[in-house]
């Protein structure tokens, strides 16, 4: 494959022009995707979500067996609602060797990479065949990826190794932490504040749910049981809190967003688990004042952790591939720790920094492409032999 990066470059600015921040559809981008495919005689699938306001796709090249490789990577993008912006968000700028735009880096950068190679994988004398993965509603909880691997089973046989294509300055990291999130909803009884014998606060009883947090974090930084991670241990925090009407008002509802990024080894009811006991204590003591009192709470996301093994297939591929040889971890969720979950070697591996995620005037380099291109043109390479790893 040539180093001109003008094939990846048009992909790219076509893509970023899809202004597809997750509570907006997706469905033009993947059109355009399907075509794409379409015109190189790709064999691929289209899947809506619950709502058809998403679509997802999946896609082979290559031989119809197993052991293939699977490059996964998201179409959603975060928002950019009060960031300032040198240029337009949705136009690919260039300025000093560098491309920006939203989801430049996270992750439109590793699609365009993906499709650019299609025509060379097309052409290619593949022994195995490369699957192509694209998700929705990553970053609001990774919710496409159930339904994509449940695509996947049903219609491409099982591949070996996955890569999913965040980005890592294109070297190999081999674990993340998992993530759950949470909302907390309290209510008491509104009473006047001259009188809260009257009343019961839902904010005095969130307090000490919202404790708990603090509580458990410090219990983990004590364990730091998680070499290789920045922190090394499980994390929790509150992120938002409402509650109230009036200074003078015993308040009657209090609600709050909490999140949990866990270790490997650690699995979501470990958790929430201990968690849901905590509330149901702190609902009994309410109810005692005011029966009606009552404390809900929503998983809105539960990500697993994933940690590859070191001597595995995916692990040995994408340091051939990379020639990365450093055992890497990031605190970030992805949508490998689903991957892994469902049984697929795993491993995350793609272009640009995770300092310009989500930032204004995210960005991806040159540079980086190229390493991007490289890799690709590695792996079509090696999928024309029998042994991949």
């Amino acid at each position: 494959m040539s180093a001109d990066l003008a094939p990846t470059l048009s992909l790219l600015e076509k893509l970023v022009s899809f202004p597809t921040i997750s509570d907006q559809t997706n469905i033009n981008l993947i059109a355009f995707i399907a075509s794409y495919l379409d015109s190189h005689d790709v064999r691929f699938h289209v899947f809506p979500d619950a709502s058809g306001q998403k679509h997802g796709l999946i896609a082979q090249i290559g031989p119809d067996e197993a052991g293939g490789v699977i490059l996964s990577g998201h179409t959603d993008v975060v928002p950019v609602t009060g960031q300032a912006w040198a240029s337009n968000p949705f136009e690919l700028v260039a300025r000093d060797g560098k491309y920006f735009g939203r989801g430049t880096c996270d992750m439109k950068g590793f699609l365009a990479l993906t499709l650019a190679a299609v025509p060379q994988m097309v052409a290619a004398p593949l022994c195995r065949p490369v699957q192509l993965a694209f998700s929705f509603d990553e970053e609001i909880g990774c919710l496409g990826s159930p339904p994509l691997l449940a695509e996947l089973a049903r219609h491409f046989p099982p591949a070996e190794v996955v890569i999913v294509g965040e980005p890592t300055e294109m070297n190999v990291v081999r674990g993340h932490k998992g993530g759950i999130g949470m909302v907390t909803r309290i209510t008491g009884k509104a009473a006047h504040s001259s009188r809260p014998d009257l009343g019961v606060s839902a904010i005095n009883h969130a307090a000490k749910a919202i404790a708990w947090h603090a509580a458990q974090m410090e219990k983990s930084r004590k364990k730091s049981a998680g070499d290789g991670f920045v922190p090394p241990y499980s994390t929790l925090q509150v992120g938002t809190i409402t509650g109230g009407v009036a200074l003078n008002t015993v308040p009657e509802n209090c609600s709050f967003e909490s999140d949990i990024r866990h270790l490997p080894g650690e699995k979501a009811s470990d958790w929430i688990d201990p968690y849901r006991a905590l509330l149901k204590a702190i609902e009994r003591d309410m109810q005692v004042e005011h029966p009606e009192a009552h404390i809900e709470l929503e998983i809105t996301e539960t990500v697993p952790a994933m940690i590859a093994d070191p001597d595995g297939a995916a692990t040995a591929l994408a340091r051939r591939l990379t020639g990365d040889n450093a055992d890497r971890f990031v605190s970030y969720q992805t949508e490998a720790g689903h991957f892994q979950a469902s049984g697929y070697d795993t491993v995350i591996c793609g272009p640009g920094s995770i300092e310009q995620a989500h930032k204004p005037d995210e960005f991806i380099t040159a540079a980086q492409l190229q390493r991007g291109q490289a890799f690709m043109q590695a792996l079509t390479d090696t999928l024309c032999t029998r042994t991949i790893a």
